[in-house]
């Protein structure tokens, strides 16, 4: 197998997005108003001839549309493959899901809602009957009702932007709710009922800022919140969740990722932790979380660029992947 390299002595940071408008041009004006475009420059990312082993002209990409457009994603991995630094990792986000997150969290310590896994209502095209002979009939549906407790919340397990989203209210309501699932394979979940709220963006795996946030307003004001703890007691809120954060950014290898908890009981359960291409739109975040989330963003890009070895590995892998939870070798 041969690969061709990118052969430059000007570093490029390209940022591939859909929609957004806000973020992605204020991340590329930031990256080059810091560097003055001398060895590192920002721009769009430009796809044209996509062939195989051929390496793209970026040192670094910062993916916020990929999950939406399989092309992209295949882009994204033929461009790691040929040295490219992707923020997020394309090939550890292509495998992620919500409930093995929520696993890994149990693994680390870290309090998350009790959670169980439904089988998808309808099945899955090209299979039958047979194709399930290993699942259990019937299932323990009462012992899972029993342990998680009504209201629960029932969502995707690989889902993501509260789509196909159910509070259910008890086991009726449930059966009623999952008709409307077709094939999504659904998590059932604890309902945390919560005295604050906190989302916690990370970049670089390190960097962490921490933004009080009610789920329950309208999407422009859902930063508009303010933290009921104070104090003493607030300030080691605050570390306790930081810590968190980075260890499961850690583990799981994001670079751009938010973590979202609830606090019950002065305890912060995480709720959701996979948000590879989280919200940063200006109108959304406000203008405080936003100026940090362009200035760390443009920082943590052009250390990558900078870093970046031609032709190697410059994706992230966590540390799960790389050693188990407990440093096994997997």
């Amino acid at each position: 197998m041969h690969l061709h390299f990118k052969e430059t002595d000007m570093k490029k940071i390209g940022i591939l997005f859909g929609m957004e408008n806000t973020f992605p041009y204020a991340f590329i004006d930031r990256v080059n108003e810091i560097t003055k475009k001398k060895d590192i420059i920002a721009e769009p990312v430009l796809i044209g001839q996509l062939e195989q082993g051929v390496a793209s002209d970026y040192d670094v990409i910062i993916d916020r549309i990929s999950q939406d457009v399989p092309f992209y994603r295949a882009y994204l991995k033929n461009a790691a493959l040929c040295g490219t630094a992707v923020i997020n990792n394309p090939f550890w986000w292509s495998a992620d899901e919500k409930f093995f997150n929520n696993a890994l969290a149990v693994k680390l310590g870290i309090p998350v809602p009790k959670t169980v896994l439904l089988p998808s209502k309808e099945r899955p095209e090209e299979t039958s009957e047979t194709s399930f002979r290993n699942l259990k009939y019937p299932m323990e549906w009462n012992e899972m009702f029993e342990n998680i407790g009504f209201p629960a919340y029932m969502k995707p397990h690989d889902g993501g932007g509260w789509k196909s989203v159910y509070k259910v209210t008890g086991e009726a309501d449930l059966w009623e709710k999952l008709e409307e699932t077709g094939k999504l394979v659904m998590m059932l979940q604890e309902e945390i009922v919560f005295t604050d709220y906190y989302r916690c963006y990370c970049l670089g795996g390190n960097n962490v800022h921490i933004m009080p946030y009610e789920p329950r307003n309208p999407p422009h004001l859902r930063y508009a919140a303010e933290p009921t703890t104070k104090g003493a007691a607030h300030k080691k809120l605050m570390t306790l969740i930081k810590k968190y954060v980075i260890q499961l950014n850690k583990a799981l290898g994001y670079d751009f990722n938010t973590v979202e908890f609830a606090i019950r009981d002065g305890i912060p359960y995480a709720i959701d932790f996979c948000n590879p291409a989280p919200d940063a739109d200006v109108y959304s975040v406000g203008q405080e979380n936003f100026e940090w989330i362009v200035e760390n963003a443009a920082k943590m890009a052009i250390a990558r660029a900078k870093s970046n070895k031609p032709g190697n590995n410059n994706c992230t892998w966590g540390t799960f992947v790389g050693s188990g939870v407990n440093g096994t070798a997997l």
